[in-house]
């Protein structure tokens, strides 16, 4: 089916402290996102990017107490909340181009507001269900997913009104492979359904996407799909920030992404953590611009 799809971009790097990330939107968009989808047969409306709040360098990389840069990841929050939401409002499929993942707050709170009961698959090497207490580096791009169930800064946690965004019972993370001793106790306690790497070695990732899909899709009315380009190996995506070996392969990836077009779940989307300032010759925004084209339908036939 032909979809009406939004390109929204967060050049936003306040979740975590290595510059190049806030070019992401503009790498992926360099990298032909607009032409290929185009290509399939799909509408595509490029809103441009968002306005963030002005880059403060020596803030960014120097000591900071308790949550780094959580003014301007409030402010920006908001704004993009408000535009992915005005986005579905118009009935456009909502894709958001990063930026670091604590752009997920933003854009998840938009989304949830939509559904009575959101799911959110959570393609990473991360976790991101750090708290506060537990993360010395302060960097809220670890803390999303938290924030999004309910628990961490009430300023976050409570965005657009309302929390939690989703529950843990309506969560699926895919390609962990990097759990900080706090995650995984979360994870454990509220039976959070969790394929690490070893799991997708043994099952393979059509056995993990379909356990995924039949998981969520008698408990959802509307699945948000957030991928950080660190779940794929570093060998695949080498311009992100938080590289972890050992990751999904290409092609693994791409099957994913078409398995998971074909069940019809998924209502909006992030790809995030797109650093060209650490990649060689755009090659990751390449890679994000090809999981785009395999998500949204595309085929060799």
């Amino acid at each position: 089916m032909k979809k009406k799809i939004e390109l929204i971009g967060a050049p936003v790097l306040f979740g975590q402290q290595k510059f190049g990330v806030d070019f992401g939107p503009d790498a992926i968009r360099y990298a032909g996102a607009v032409e290929r989808l185009k290509r399939i047969g799909h509408e595509v409306i490029d809103s441009g990017n968002i306005e963030v709040p002005r880059v403060d360098v020596e803030k960014i990389q120097g000591p900071q107490e308790g949550l780094r840069n959580f003014e301007e990841i409030l402010t920006y929050n908001e704004r993009l909340m408000n535009k992915v939401s005005d986005s579905i409002e118009q009935g456009h499929f909502p894709v958001v181009l990063g930026g670091d993942h604590s752009l997920a707050i933003g854009s998840i709170s938009a989304v949830s507001k939509h559904y009575e009961s959101l799911g959110v698959i959570w393609y990473d090497a991360h976790g991101d269900l750090n708290i506060p207490e537990e993360s010395p580096s302060g960097n809220i791009h670890g803390m999303s997913l938290h924030v999004l169930a309910g628990e961490g800064d009430e300023q976050l946690v409570q965005l657009g009104g309302f929390a939690p965004k989703v529950t843990p019972d309506r969560i699926v993370l895919i390609g962990m492979r990097d759990l900080d001793y706090g995650e995984r106790e979360y994870i454990k306690q509220h039976h959070i359904k969790t394929y690490t790497m070893a799991d997708i070695d043994a099952m393979g990732i059509q056995q993990v996407i379909k356990e995924s899909i039949d998981y969520l899709k008698d408990r959802t009315d509307g699945v948000h799909l957030s991928l950080d380009v660190d779940a794929l190996d570093p060998n695949e995506t080498p311009g992100t920030g938080t590289k972890v070996s050992g990751g999904l392969t290409y092609r693994e990836s791409h099957y994913a992404l078409e398995l998971l077009q074909q069940s019809g779940l998924i209502t909006s989307l992030d790809l995030v953590e797109v650093n060209p300032l650490l990649d060689q010759g755009n090659h990751t925004a390449e890679q994000a611009v090809a999981l785009l084209g395999s998500f949204f339908g595309e085929t060799l036939l």
